[in-house]
């Protein structure tokens, strides 16, 4: 019986960190719910049954994506702070 309620919960709060991840202002906090997000996933998957698809979830998803997008919003704010923003280059005819 206390099983579904894991079920509802564990949906009700991938939905809340979906609209989190997608509406946040800050990169950071966005990024940060995309993580909690994927192992929200993976303990979806999980309770499905299918331990090898929550491992890729896991290891791809959260853990993968998540180091990316911080790597790429360390590199903007360090473009954005340096102020040297590549120039267009002309066109060689």
């Amino acid at each position: 019986m206390i099983e579904w309620w894991v079920d509802g919960l564990l949906g009700v709060m991938m939905l809340w960190l979906a609209w989190q991840a997608l509406s946040a202002a800050d990169l950071l906090r966005a990024v940060a719910m995309f993580v909690t997000f994927g192992l929200l996933v993976a303990i979806a998957w999980i309770r499905l049954g299918a331990p090898d698809v929550a491992i890729a979830e896991a290891a791809i998803g959260a853990g993968l994506t998540g180091a990316l997008l911080l790597i790429t919003i360390r590199r903007m704010d360090d473009q954005r702070g340096s102020g040297t923003q590549e120039k267009p280059r002309a066109k060689a005819d």
